[in-house]
């Protein structure tokens, strides 16, 4: 396996941030008009929607099972240590609900998800109620579920009694708003709106740092394995990226048994600027990688990892991840940012959002949310 990563994710390939000039208006002379963005809005939404929540048998038997684990093992590594026992949680492109577990373990006392997708949303309130064909308990916090694009709608108005939220969570999704300057700015302005000072955003997503160097060094305008596949448009083909344009940098992705559909650079010293503007500050930014050797060597991640069975233990006869899947895993990095600010405190119990969240979610209670909100 390729242990490591070369350089640090926050310094990259890609121009420098002095150079790169942001418009607070939004970007409107940029790749895509307002029709294209919402079509592959539509797309990617349409593309999680037709995937259906596998049974255990079914997900055992995934070509990338290794990796998948993997990943649920940083996820929960991240809620592990940013979640605090009764936190209000905010969780963006929440997809089928696959974190929700994670986050009943973390004993947290309120939790909204929204998604994009209806196929995925649905199913997230199949795992919430319990789903005993999928080995799902009934989760022990209230919860709201609504379904729209997060990326463009103005959250804090929809969710002005709900919030302000503890943490808020995005992973493996984030890139998705990086067709337009505009799109990028409303993700971090309904994370930054929604936060109490001193409030965790934590995510995970590609690493454009790799990416690129990756594609740099092949001969064509595709780079991947088995496994996984990115496949660059002509637009590229001299492999340089204009540093005035950061937003709408568009590859098209394809993950076995998992991802299909276009995905967007997100270079992210960019992302570190525009987050500042928005009183977001790093605290954390690590590859896949590195986050993996770091996490693993303390005792209660490292044991945590063993019951996931991600890297296996080929001492016992079990399988281990893949050398593509591992390189596949080289393509991400997770990140924590915090909002500016000490809270008093006064924001972290709300008998109002109580309110609002259920025990038991009908399709009824699903809130759907247009753009035009």
């Amino acid at each position: 396996m390729k242990r490591g990563h070369a350089e640090s994710p926050s310094s990259s390939d890609l121009p420098s941030s002095s150079r790169v000039k942001l418009n607070p208006e939004g970007d409107s002379q940029f790749l895509e008009d307002d029709d294209n963005t919402k079509n592959f809005a539509r797309e990617v939404a349409d593309h999680y929607s037709r995937r259906t929540n596998q049974t255990l048998q079914e997900r055992e038997a995934s070509p990338i099972i290794h990796l998948k684990k993997l990943n649920n093992w940083i996820k929960s590594v991240l809620i592990q240590l940013y979640a605090r026992r009764d936190d209000a949680v905010l969780d963006l492109a929440c997809g089928k609900g696959g974190d929700l577990t994670k986050w009943d373990k973390a004993r947290i006392g309120y939790y909204v998800g929204i998604d994009i997708a209806e196929g995925s949303i649905e199913d997230c309130r199949t795992r919430y109620n319990g789903d005993a064909d999928h080995r799902q308990r009934r989760k022990n916090f209230p919860a709201r579920l609504l379904c729209g694009d997060c990326f463009e709608i103005e959250l804090d108005k929809i969710l002005e009694d709900d919030g302000p939220f503890d943490i808020c969570s995005c992973q493996f999704a984030l890139h998705y708003s990086w067709t337009t300057e505009t799109r990028a700015r409303r993700a971090l302005a309904n994370v930054s709106a929604l936060l109490r000072p001193g409030g965790i955003f934590i995510g995970t997503m590609p690493d454009a740092n790799v990416i690129i160097k990756k594609l740099r060094q092949a001969e064509g305008l595709e780079i991947g394995n088995s496994v996984y596949g990115i496949r660059f448009g002509e637009e590229y083909s001299q492999k340089k990226f204009k540093g005035r344009s950061p937003f709408g940098i568009k590859y098209v992705f394809h993950l076995e048994d998992a991802v299909d559909c276009p995905e967007w650079i997100v270079p992210f010293h960019v992302f570190k600027s525009l987050a500042e503007e928005y009183d977001l500050e790093l605290v954390l930014v690590k590859n896949s990688h590195e986050f993996v050797h770091e996490y693993m060597s303390k005792p209660e991640f490292g044991e945590l990892m063993r019951k996931l069975g991600a890297l296996g233990d080929v001492n016992q006869g079990q399988s281990t991840i893949s050398a593509d899947e591992w390189e596949a895993a080289y393509l991400y990095l997770s990140f924590v940012l915090r909002k500016r600010g000490e809270s008093d405190g006064a924001g972290r119990r709300s008998v109002q959002r109580n309110k609002k969240g259920k025990m038991n979610i009908s399709k009824d209670d699903i809130l759907y949310i247009s753009n035009e909100v």
